[in-house]
């Protein structure tokens, strides 16, 4: 069965509770984590219960709107449509943004993971074999992206769950280094003081993104008033559990500073355990998550895209609909841009990844935003959901406050932040310019041709 917008049903409950997880478990705490911790100290884990606590109400709010009017547009027809057509072409280009320099950093940790085990292989290869696969995935077929995200999702689970259980019984029974005491020990909580946890805030909120993901699924979802609010309450209680729950362990079962950026903080924990096999299936894990990821970027994208290019907001390219009813020309666009990233790669290979995450953060938070003031809006109009926000307006505002501390807080940080911060004014000016071309197309649409001399 076609939806009005030419997709069809073919994902159902299975495929958007396992995009939902997908979506909530990254590389940003695979990979992050353990640098972050190293910066930080315990204490880290406060900046992912307060990021955690923000996208609890982005994803609340993302529940409001779906219910209101699913959409595979998403936050973009809602921007539209509770703000104005300028407010839908900005947050659709910022997220276009957020996935395009989400895929090159995804691109460049398989890159660099896959060297571990063939390290007289190129690099560029193993990142150019890497998007051809979730690009064939994207343009065969709706049902077997969803069920190559399903198998993703569920080994990115396992992983987490295995360490879950595996840490805690080291905690509860001293296994090794693991105690509660290394929470305060070493330093104490905040062994490097709360300025270092505050600067954290952004490669946190990058490692829950894509959370709202699920609201995109929306619209080859069957039956999505039913499967929606199951979905999104998942992925509330999986942040808590999965994030929060394993930086907590991760502080106990070792000392904060055993950890460091070059290794995953997972990989380390299982090393001291006496566990040698343990890096190489992490590196795995690590790699179906960037696989993950780069899949989910291209069919985001490639349906926002065409919702955009359907407005006249997009090269008209993006609104091509294959055959098997795939946005063919959006993830086509998308995929050029992921190609570039190569190149970045080969230039600044130790800094790639760093930036390219720092400017994705930057169109998470203004897709974020963007949930959170549609939302408010929507219930400004006096429209009562049976999924409803808590708090609101009071907590939409609070997590408007959030996410704007988490961009002044940028240029105060490392260099690969200030890089993605000093952006700022090129990406707005870029993204101006653009709405002026697109408003005077619209005039002179509306005005039809000129009169015959």
């Amino acid at each position: 069965m076609q939806t009005d917008e030419g997709y069809t049903h073919a994902l159902g409950n299975r495929h958007v509770q396992m995009i939902a997880i997908g979506g909530a478990i990254g590389v940003g705490l695979f990979l992050g984590a353990g640098g972050r911790m190293a910066a930080a100290g315990p204490a880290l884990v406060l900046s992912y219960a307060a990021a955690g606590l923000a996208a609890f109400f982005v994803m609340r709010a993302l529940g409001e709107l779906v219910l209101y009017r699913p959409t595979s547009g998403s936050f973009v027809d809602y921007a539209n449509e509770f703000v104005g057509p300028w407010a839908a072409f900005a947050s659709g280009w910022m997220y276009w943004i957020n996935w395009a320099f989400t895929g090159i950093a995804e691109l460049t940790a398989i890159a660099t993971y896959v060297h571990r085990w063939a390290p007289h292989f190129p690099t560029w290869a193993t990142a150019l074999l890497a998007l051809a696969l979730v690009l064939v995935v994207n343009l065969l077929s709706v049902r077997l992206f969803g069920e190559l995200e399903f198998w993703f999702a569920l080994l990115k689970v396992l992983a987490i769950i295995t360490f879950l259980v595996v840490g805690l019984c080291a905690v509860l029974f001293s296994v090794g280094a693991a105690t509660p005491a290394n929470l305060v020990a070493h330093g104490g909580f905040f062994p490097n003081g709360f300025g270092v946890v505050l600067m954290s805030l952004q490669a946190v909120v990058f490692a829950y993104a894509s959370i709202e993901l699920v609201g995109i699924t929306a619209g080859e979802t069957a039956n999505p008033r039913q499967v929606m609010p199951k979905a999104i309450n998942g992925v509330i209680w999986r942040i808590a559990v999965f994030y929060v729950g394993s930086v907590i362990l991760l502080a106990m079962v070792l000392p904060w500073t055993a950890y460091s950026a070059d290794s995953s903080p997972f990989v380390t924990f299982f090393a001291s355990l006496g566990v040698p096999w343990a890096a190489d299936a992490m590196n795995l894990i690590v790699i179906t998550a960037a696989m993950s990821s780069c899949n989910s970027g291209l069919y985001s994208t490639g349906r926002i895209l065409r919702s955009m290019a359907m407005k006249g907001e997009a090269p008209a390219f993006a609104a091509r609909l294959s055959g098997r009813h795939v946005p063919i020309g959006g993830i086509l666009m998308t995929a050029a841009v992921f190609l570039a990233g190569v190149a970045l790669f080969y230039y600044v290979p130790e800094r790639a990844f760093n930036i390219a995450t720092a400017v994705a953060s930057l169109g998470v938070i203004t897709t974020w935003g963007t949930l959170v003031y549609c939302q408010l809006r929507l219930r400004g109009r006096g429209h009562v959901s049976p999924f409803r926000m808590p708090g609101t307006p009071y907590t939409n505002w609070a997590t408007l406050a959030f996410l704007a501390l988490v961009v002044l807080l940028m240029p105060f940080a490392d260099d690969d932040q200030r890089v993605a911060f000093f952006l700022l004014p090129l990406l707005a000016a870029g993204i101006a310019i653009g709405w002026k071309i697109t408003a005077a197309r619209r005039r002179a649409h509306r005005a039809g041709p000129p009169p015959m001399p």
